[in-house]
């Protein structure tokens, strides 16, 4: 799980306060994630598939391949998700989970 935010970003620290007070996420996320923190963007162009946006969250597979099935609820900013998002991505993360587990 890669998370691209800046941290004087208002929408990045609002739903990095959402994502910090949600149980569930973080008992997920210690539990079953390898977690990217990126506070800089990167000039890998896989890394931003649909632009250069933050706050986005990709899922990432073994074979280190951006999920484009696993996104947000935006067709235009794929991977971003916002505080009122946080159940959309606890679905993803669990979503993520079970893909991996079907897939080894």
């Amino acid at each position: 799980m890669v998370i691209h935010h800046l941290e004087d970003c208002q929408y990045c620290q609002a739903l990095k306060k959402a994502f910090s007070e949600n149980a569930d996420i973080q008992e997920l996320a210690k539990e079953n994630f390898i977690m990217l923190n990126l506070m800089h963007e990167t000039s890998d162009k896989n890394m931003a598939p649909d632009g250069q946006y933050v706050p986005r969250i990709m899922f990432i597979d073994p074979s280190l391949t951006v999920r484009a099935d696993i996104t947000g609820r935006y067709s235009n900013r794929r991977y971003t998700y916002e505080p009122q998002d946080i159940t959309l991505l606890l679905e993803n993360m669990n979503k993520a989970v079970k893909l991996l587990q079907t897939e080894l």
